[in-house]
């Protein structure tokens, strides 16, 4: 509902109701101005790009406090991850009203974030996250439409895991205090993240017919995902180990602190630079998370195709198997030359037989 009339003063004062019953209102000296106003008003509802004035001067700041609380039912981890990217992007954009961010802005937040030597998955982690801020405004009828798209977003950047050597794993292994050494091998020949290795408890553990099956990260969360939870078969050789462990440092979890409580992951990290330092030639890059590069390797190695690789990762999908660890597997140039050597010599098989018929 809208209507245009002429006020005493001779201003012209235009008004509309909003969807939630609202009135708007605004004056100008001449009468086509206010319809012109009514008309784009009018327009943004119909195309659906109405910004209720109320919050068109909302900022970054603002939205994102806002839009944090509503993320805070997320597991804690991720809210944690969440909270450093919206500190960053405030960081940038924080006093800016959010329809002022222009996709230009975005493009020259990212190029500086890369100049600053940040690392390219970095800087596309926190375009992500400034996109999905920006597309839950839209959602919400704060702003018309995102600045983040393709066209601003960074490159991911290659992603290329550091493996170490069997004898660097079992030199970092002899490097770690006694207590903490299953963390090396869930690590090395389970593949476990951190948390996981944390949160294994004794219970999760199949001694006898040598199965691991993780069923909740530190301290008691939920995994990172339904596929985390999948069976991992390990050796004979690897329970033995862990049995012995929980022989001597009695618990509910493998892994236990000086006190005989859970070891927190942090706890771990620490133990793990200790040991890694202790190592010759061992990258200081490398992180308890390359134990597990260093098991997909194993397992590429010993010729376990794609899926077997993606099951024992306990990876969502295939894709992201082959995202990390593609470059990691055979060459298939000999084998597509076999192939079409094959069929080759059917064909010249088959030549020869018919000279020899007639």
């Amino acid at each position: 509902m809208s209507s245009i009339a002429k006020r005493p003063d001779g201003q012209w004062r235009a008004r509309y109701r909003d969807d939630a019953g609202k009135e708007h209102s605004r004056h100008f000296p001449r009468k086509v101005d206010a319809r012109t106003w009514l008309d784009t008003v009018t327009t943004a509802v119909v195309t659906g790009t109405y910004v209720d004035p109320r919050t068109a001067k909302l900022t970054v700041k603002q939205w994102a406090e806002v839009w944090l609380d509503g993320y805070g039912s997320r597991r804690a981890s991720t809210v944690r991850q969440a909270k450093v990217h919206v500190a960053k992007i405030v960081e940038a954009f924080g006093p800016m009203r959010l329809a002022a961010v222009r996709p230009s802005h975005v493009k020259s937040w990212t190029a500086e974030l890369s100049s600053g030597g940040a690392a390219d998955s970095y800087v596309y982690a926190l375009h992500s996250r400034l996109a999905q801020i920006m597309s839950d405004a839209v959602h919400d009828g704060i702003i018309p439409r995102s600045p983040c798209s393709r066209r601003t977003s960074p490159g991911t950047g290659e992603q290329r895991p550091y493996v170490a050597t069997t004898e660097q794993v079992w030199a970092l292994y002899e490097a770690t205090a006694e207590r903490y050494r299953p963390a090396i091998l869930l690590g090395a020949f389970a593949g476990l993240r951190v948390a996981e290795a944390c949160g294994l408890r004794v219970a999760d553990v199949d001694f006898l017919r040598g199965i691991v099956t993780p069923a909740v990260q530190y301290p008691a969360a939920p995994l990172k995902t339904e596929a985390s939870s999948a069976a991992i078969p390990v050796p004979t050789s690897l329970t033995e180990d862990l049995a012995a462990h929980v022989a001597r440092w009695r618990a509910e979890t493998i892994l236990t602190n000086e006190q005989g409580a859970q070891l927190a992951p942090w706890g771990l990290e620490r133990a793990f630079r200790a040991a890694k330092a202790k190592v010759p030639g061992l990258s200081p890059d490398f992180r308890y998370h390359d134990l597990r590069h260093y098991y997909a390797s194993l397992l590429i190695s010993s010729g376990a195709d794609v899926k077997v690789v993606q099951a024992r990762l306990r990876h969502r999908s295939a894709k992201t198997t082959l995202d990390v660890y593609g470059h990691l597997f055979p060459d298939s140039d000999d084998k597509t030359r076999t192939a079409v050597d094959a069929a080759l010599a059917r064909r010249a098989d088959f030549l020869r037989t018919r000279e020899v018929t007639a």
